[in-house]
């Protein structure tokens, strides 16, 4: 049987799209909520593309970039983009939905992944030491190591990021509009 963390890997996306119709049919937007929410989620994408053009998944642990402030900052990335996109829609069932998301399927995945991390890089224990698991803080890392490719970004196709963004956001003005 599969477990939780394996589930919630498989789940996560198509369940981002299932939450992305329940978004848009609760969303209450206002102007001022819209850019409110932009203020979040430039910077969430910002992160997401630094952290994607840093990542060579499963050939390389990530340290440099964002990795050397914080072990995840793809999912950083997603949770700030998440409380921008709450602002945006001003309704809290939307807050409390994005909650649940992030305990019951990120959090069990990010915990799988760094087990994943640990058994495959030896180096890892002595990273996660330095470095915190979500929140960022300076750090001794050595921040050096690595250096942004848009070629990573690109084979990640962290662009979906904002494409998918940018297609809420009209969804929201449209609502906004002739909702």
């Amino acid at each position: 049987m599969a477990s939780w963390s394996a589930i919630a890997r498989r789940i996560r996306v198509p369940l981002g799209f299932a939450f992305a119709v329940l978004y848009l049919w609760l969303a209450e937007p206002t102007v001022k909520s819209i850019l409110g929410g932009a203020v979040l989620i430039v910077p969430g994408l910002v992160i997401r593309a630094l952290a994607s053009g840093h990542l060579q998944k499963n050939q390389q642990l990530a340290t440099g970039g964002p990795y050397a402030y914080t072990r995840n900052p793809l999912y950083l990335g997603s949770l700030i983009l998440s409380v921008g996109f709450a602002l945006a829609a001003r309704n809290w069932w939307i807050v409390a939905g994005i909650v649940l998301l992030f305990f019951v399927i990120y959090l069990p995945v990010i915990r799988a992944e760094e087990v994943f991390l640990r058994e495959r890089f030896p180096q890892f224990d002595e990273y996660a030491r330095e470095v915190p698991g979500l929140f960022p803080r300076p750090s001794r890392f050595d921040k050096r190591s690595g250096s942004f490719s848009w070629e990573l970004y690109r084979k990640h196709r962290e662009y979906n990021a904002s494409l998918g963004s940018a297609a809420i956001m009209a969804a929201l003005l449209g609502k906004l509009l002739w909702g």
